[in-house]
């Protein structure tokens, strides 16, 4: 099992940068392809970034990309999402998840395929 804990969340003008990161504890860390989802009120948990196992594979969500940036630091058990030019429309809790996988490229961007969840870290942007 794998225990997941975000961070780095809070107020940002629109325009600015905030970097979230999500560290893991519980198992080897390397064996877990990773993501990120957000969800704001009202609105389904969507998908943000994903990344592979060794972190040389990522994916984005269209209205990410370019200016989201997923990493991972697979010896400090961190995965981050940097975060620049954010919109209000970026507002929502960002969620850290887990995929246990057997194949090292694999990159997931469903919710349904995570395992484990964070408890989310709030980020609002303001106009």
């Amino acid at each position: 099992q794998v225990q997941l804990v975000e961070s780095g969340g809070g107020l940002v003008q629109a325009g600015g940068s905030l970097r979230l990161s999500c560290t893991a504890s519980g198992r080897t860390f390397s064996m877990y392809a990773m993501g990120w989802f957000r969800q704001a009120p009202g609105k389904e948990r969507e998908f943000v970034a994903a990344i592979n196992r060794g972190g040389g594979t990522t994916s984005y969500a269209d209205s990410v990309k370019g200016r989201f940036t997923i990493s991972r630091d697979n010896a400090k058990n961190t995965v981050s999402l940097q975060m620049s030019s954010l919109d209000p429309e970026d507002t929502a809790v960002y969620y850290c998840a887990a995929k246990g996988s057997t194949v090292w490229k694999s990159v997931f961007s469903t919710r349904y395929d995570y395992d484990y969840w964070g408890q989310g870290t709030q980020v609002t942007v303001s106009s």
